[in-house]
């Protein structure tokens, strides 16, 4: 009789046989999605970031979350990382004696974690149920709790490690960033730019956010330089603003009007690199730092989406039952082949 071990090596490789000639690796990937070309999302200037948190607590006033508590005297909200409960945090980079900000040598420096809004996303490419989706217009990959089955792929897709889940859910849910979408009707964008006093969180087109990013990148350190805070108005926007009633400003996506908060401060030592520009396929959250983006907790990426290549696969495996019935096949002929008939068996008994 054949034992276990048998059994298993015989299975994988007729496993493998029956489904070599379905995947053909280098035919396979399709091509990464662009984001949309009217995507919305963020800027993250770590040079201008101050590590007041007032992001993280307007985004759980946002979203109605409860305080993480990481010290015993629970006196306020301290979260160590994102979690279901904690969708944006402001991490802390230290090196040496901390003397100067944005400095990879004894400085430190601030990086702000939350979803990225992937121009591909994998979470999306990998839930079963469509609950995780991408806004065809906005880009927001948003949330359906409703939809969710609690089997957490969208956790092990994501290279940012961003979605989380609700252990103490009794039904099963995922908390992340959507960009604050539920705010949207009523004039407000994400919280966490509406609050921030320097402008480090900025709002906007995610094009006209990287317009922004490279006109920073372009100046010279300590160089003054005009910063914008909250959101970052479209061209054609500021063109009609006073025009319309006067409410210019509502006419692209129903933000509500407000004052222009520019202003002036000394252009920071940039690295020359937008992240988020061309990593994973282009992300709509972009960031800036003065310290290597590894070294602040960003992973580094390849310019193609994981997605193109994982549902591709997964849609041909899974195309038409081809895999399901390669494997039954697979494992009827190894069955087949490791039990005796049972003749055979009445002799040797006998």
């Amino acid at each position: 009789m054949g034992t276990r071990r048998d059994f298993l090596k015989g299975f994988l490789a007729s496993g493998a046989v029956a489904t070599a000639g379905v995947v053909s690796a280098p035919t396979l990937a399709r091509e990464t999605r662009p984001r949309p070309p009217e995507a919305l999302g963020l800027l993250y200037d770590a040079t201008l970031c101050v590590g007041c948190k007032a992001c993280v607590a307007a985004c759980k006033t946002a979203n109605n979350n409860p305080a993480e508590f990481s010290t015993v005297d629970h006196l306020w909200d301290t979260p160590l990382d994102t979690s279901g409960y904690t969708f944006n945090l402001i991490k802390m980079y230290r090196n040496g004696t901390m003397e100067v900000k944005d400095q990879e040598a004894n400085g430190y420096a601030f990086m702000k974690t939350s979803c990225m809004h992937c121009g591909d996303p994998s979470c999306v490419s990998a839930c079963p149920v469509s609950a995780m989706t991408k806004d065809p217009e906005t880009g927001v990959v948003g949330y359906n709790p409703d939809k969710c089955i609690g089997c957490r792929y969208c956790v092990a897709a994501c290279p940012f490690g961003i979605p989380k889940y609700q252990y103490d859910s009794p039904t099963g849910r995922i908390g992340k960033c959507e960009l604050c979408r539920h705010r949207h009707k009523d004039g407000h964008y994400s919280a966490c730019a509406e609050v921030c006093p320097t402008g480090a969180t900025l709002f906007g087109r995610t094009e006209d956010l990287l317009a922004e990013a490279k006109r920073r990148l372009a100046h010279k350190p300590g160089q003054p330089m005009k910063i914008p805070r909250g959101r970052l108005r479209h061209a054609q926007e500021k063109q009609l603003a006073g025009k319309e009633d006067g409410k210019g400003a509502k006419m692209r996506h129903g933000w509500r009007d407000e004052p222009d908060q520019t202003y002036e401060a000394p252009a920071g030592k940039y690295l020359q690199h937008v992240y988020g520009e061309k990593e994973y396929g282009g992300t709509q959250v972009l960031k800036l730092s003065g310290v290597n983006f590894a070294k602040v907790g960003m992973p580094d990426l390849p310019p193609d989406a994981a997605a193109a290549m994982s549902e591709t696969i997964q849609h041909t495996l899974y195309g038409n039952l081809i895999m399901p019935f390669a494997v039954l096949g697979a494992m009827t002929w190894v069955a087949k082949r490791n039990v005796k008939p049972d003749d055979d068996s009445d002799k040797e008994g006998s």
